[in-house]
């Protein structure tokens, strides 16, 4: 048991060993929270130099970047720097929770000490006026006392688990996001090796196979050189013919069923080309004719030829055999960069002729056959266009025709028709002099008429004494036989 004096009073109070033990950690509060705040501020040292680590490994590790992987670190700084404020904002937050507990914590303690204050005063006047109720009044209240105690003992305990547990994870979550952000900085190192080592294989590669094309190409030349040195200038012509006809009859059996690909054996007009190459449609209309002109030459001829000096020649030929286009296979001017590029279009001296080497012969015909049978429908369509046209010309000539037929007739019968109305403007006078003539007869008639009616006895007596009589003696002798039948 030990003694507590009361330093207000003077009264010493006798208290348990569980008791002097609680009031003992409530003075050991303020030691508990300078412990608390020594270790925020290790964690705090901890921590800063874990991100202070993960910056400086970062940064080492940024150096080592290509250029073309700048922008791309960049935003994982970014984000790592994001993800480190967001976890310092969450430090903060908890350190405010802390300190708002703390200071809860705090104000708890200090009304439970002036409850206790309180009680303890309300305890000594009891004690003072009850006696032997004292001892279980305080027992009483110190029970309710250490209960408060431990409630309070149970929240810090949990409040601490529960800030270790918030700090631990977000040093997890930090320490996981740095190491995410690592592993990408890896991988995005691991792929550019990659490229780099796949890019320098593709170039080896290539280069390989460009050596091997150009070593093939000397032997070819060194061959070919071999081959005209051997062969006289009509030999040489006729060997590029030859390679010609034998590549279109690689493909005339796939490509070229209904073509026609022959010498030009017509020299009626003077001059012949080479070959000729036509393809006509189902309907036996033509899709494209070429006249083809093949020329070469030795190395060693003295006179070298140009190829504009068979354009003329060759747009000749063209015309005189009728076909759509001219075009000149040469092996002239070897050297000449315009040739050697690959077909060229020469239709600025004579229409739809080109140059080209031996080995766009086929890629030729199959350009101008692709591009003729494109414009196949519109040719169809243009043909029976102008056949429209010639309908309607006939037509137009037809309406014409019958215009002045009818024009003509319509005149012959329009001079008879006046010569009719005329006539008849004619017979209509004439009956209207008819008409005037018997509406004057019927006006003499009525007057007549009128006349007749008029006329009375008064009026034929008139100054007539003779007259006057007779009649007087006819109605003189009317009355008297009127007068007899009377009487009878």
């Amino acid at each position: 048991m030990n003694e507590i004096k009361c330093p207000s009073c003077g009264q010493v109070f006798t208290v348990d060993e569980s008791d002097y033990a609680a009031i003992v950690q409530q003075v050991r509060n303020h030691e508990f929270d300078e412990a608390i705040r020594e270790r925020e501020q290790v964690m705090r040292r901890e921590r800063e130099q874990a991100v202070e680590l993960a910056r400086q490994t970062l940064a080492a590790e940024q150096q080592k970047e290509l250029g073309q992987k700048d922008v791309e670190i960049s935003e994982l700084k970014a984000q790592v720097q994001q993800a480190l404020n967001t976890k310092d904002s969450e430090i903060e937050s908890l350190r405010s929770q802390l300190k708002a507990f703390d200071n809860e914590k705090t104000l708890a303690v200090q009304e439970v000490a002036a409850k206790l204050e309180k009680e303890r005063d309300e305890l000594q006047a009891k004690v003072a006026a009850f006696g032997t109720q004292k001892q279980l009044a305080v027992q009483e209240a110190l029970a309710a006392v250490e209960k408060e105690r431990d409630a309070l003992k149970a929240q810090v305990a949990a409040f601490e688990t529960q800030k270790q547990l918030a700090v631990q994870e977000a040093v997890t979550a930090a320490e996981r996001e740095r190491d995410r952000l690592a592993n990408e900085v890896k991988l995005k190192e691991s792929e550019k090796a990659q490229l780099e080592a796949s890019f320098k294989e593709q170039m080896h590669s290539e280069l390989q196979s460009k050596q091997e094309i150009i070593r093939y190409k000397d032997q070819e030349i060194e061959r070919l050189r071999d081959m005209k040195a051997k062969l006289s200038t009509k030999m040489v012509g006729e060997t590029l013919e030859q390679h010609c006809e034998t590549e279109f009859n690689k493909l005339r059996a796939t490509a070229f069923r209904s073509a026609q690909f022959d010498k030009d054996n017509d020299a009626s007009q003077g001059s012949k080309g080479d070959y000729i190459f036509r393809e006509c449609d189902e309907h036996g209309n033509e899709i494209v004719s070429i006249m083809f002109e093949m020329k070469n030459e030795c190395d060693q001829t003295a006179t070298k030829h140009k190829n504009e000096d068979f354009f003329k020649k060759l747009d000749k030929d063209r015309t005189d055999k009728g076909c759509e286009y001219a075009i000149l296979v040469s092996l002239l001017e070897p050297e000449s960069e315009l040739y050697n590029a690959g077909i060229v279009d020469v239709s600025y001296r004579y229409p739809k002729m080109y140059v080209i080497r031996p080995q766009f012969f086929i890629p030729m015909i199959t350009l101008l056959r692709d591009a003729a049978l494109n414009s196949l429908e519109y040719k169809a369509q243009l043909q029976t266009l102008r056949n429209q046209n010639i309908d309607i010309t006939n037509f137009e000539e037809q309406i014409n025709t019958f215009k002045s037929s009818f024009a003509r007739n319509y005149d012959l019968a329009s001079r008879k028709f006046q010569t009719a109305i005329d006539e008849i403007d004619k017979t209509i006078d004439h009956l209207q002099k008819t008409k005037d003539a018997l509406l004057s007869s019927d006006r003499n008639l009525r007057l007549a008429n009128d006349k007749a009616e008029g006329l009375t006895i008064k009026k034929l007596t008139r100054n007539n004494p003779t007259m006057k009589a007779k009649f007087d003696e006819l109605d003189a002798g009317k009355r008297l036989s009127e007068g007899s039948k009377d009487t009878a």
